[in-house]
């Protein structure tokens, strides 16, 4: 997705999203985007504008989240909820195949690719970065996973440029936000100073396209003042920093750290937050037979580096303790992953935190584990 160059930032009305979502609609989109559910801002299948949450912000700490009325009618004045774009990209449950018992033996047959092309409203830029995170794992290797690269083909990005981070966001730390510079069609920002409505920039050809079908007018220096101003904002509002200065060798020096003991008295292993994160991506494939023997298929699920099963080697787990499975995980994500992709595989979201049942926080975690060694340092 090349970016155009030197686009000009236009404006709409909030009203013009009925707008956007009715012309990706009739290109043939599913468009998907945050809603309100069961007292959370979830990613769900949008027919209408109506639908986004208006006028609804979420307070996140460790282990809490909760919404909470905004006294304006912000479209997107929220952070991050439990959901990512992971679901739709990489779905927690797949069929790869199906087999019929013939005379000949067994006929395999492939499950049909995603046909329909996705729209994604509402993508923070901590999530574009898990979104790019994800293209390089599935997509960037030797061998391109077929499901991911059909579902991610052709999709249209809305990102949203965010002025109202959760407690728990520090993708400032980690560069990842809070403004969308790559990976988007369209990218807007929500003023509310004033007049309300949202600068839109343009990010490729078919955005240009969409966004000519839409009223709206050039933007002026005090609606782009008013912007710059609200994601300013945020980037000073972060509800969390992170020093990440060197942690993949921080990492390394301090596996047999303490601190990995103190965690595992209160991680539950119970395996959310790599459910909610937005780059995870362990995988595991379960075949199943009927009853006859004629017929079997193999489905692909999501799992996690916390349970017993993912580590499994004849024999056993080579992970069997709360603590070596959390040590994995945070080892992994902020360490060995420069390796594998040449990058951190955090992108500050949070969601780890916020949905943690027990309140653990990365963040702490990690700024725990290099004051260990100043400490260290200290007695020398």
């Amino acid at each position: 997705m090349e970016r155009l160059p030197d686009a000009q930032t236009s404006v709409i009305e909030p009203e013009a999203l009925d707008g956007l979502l009715e012309a990706l609609t009739g290109r043939g989109f599913r468009v998907v985007g945050p809603t309100v559910r069961d007292g959370a801002i979830v990613y769900e299948d949008l027919e209408s504008a109506a639908e986004l949450p208006i006028g609804w912000t979420d307070s996140q700490d460790a282990g809490t989240y909760r919404l909470e009325r905004r006294d304006d009618e912000a479209r997107f004045g929220y952070a991050v909820g439990p959901h990512s774009w992971k679901q739709f990209l990489l779905p927690a449950r797949i069929r790869l195949w199906r087999a019929k018992r013939s005379d000949d033996g067994f006929e395999v047959e492939e499950e049909p690719l995603e046909d329909v092309p996705l729209a994604l409203i509402g993508v923070r830029a901590c999530e574009l970065h898990g979104i790019a995170i994800q293209d390089r794992v599935f997509l960037g290797g030797s061998y391109a996973d077929r499901d991911y690269a059909a579902r991610r083909k052709d999709a249209f990005v809305v990102a949203v440029n965010c002025f109202e981070p959760a407690g728990t966001c520090f993708c400032v730390s980690m560069g990842t936000g809070p403004k969308a510079e790559a990976g988007y069609d369209l990218a807007l920002t929500e003023v509310l100073d004033g007049a309300h409505r949202l600068l839109v920039e343009v990010g490729t050809e078919l955005g240009a396209e969409i966004l000519s079908e839409l009223p709206h007018r050039a933007a002026e220096p005090a609606d782009l003042e008013a912007a710059g101003a609200a994601v300013s904002g945020a980037a000073e509002k972060m509800g969390r920093r992170l020093d990440v200065t060197d942690i993949r060798d921080l990492l390394a020096r301090n596996l047999e750290n303490e601190r990995w003991d103190d965690v595992a008295t209160r991680c539950l292993t119970c395996g959310n937050c790599t459910l909610v994160c937005p780059t995870c991506f362990c995988l595991t494939v379960e075949d199943h037979t009927d009853l006859t023997g004629d017929q079997s298929e193999r489905t692909r699920l999501w799992d996690s580096c916390f349970t017993l099963d993912h580590s499994y080697i004849h024999g056993g787990s080579i992970r069997p303790s709360g603590r070596s499975r959390y040590r994995q995980w945070l080892t992994h994500k902020f360490g060995t992953w420069h390796d594998q992709f040449g990058s951190s595989g955090c992108v500050g979201c949070g969601r780890c935190i916020a949905w943690c049942p027990v309140g653990i926080d990365v963040t702490e975690e990690l700024t725990a584990i290099r004051a260990s060694e100043g400490a260290d340092h200290g007695d020398d």
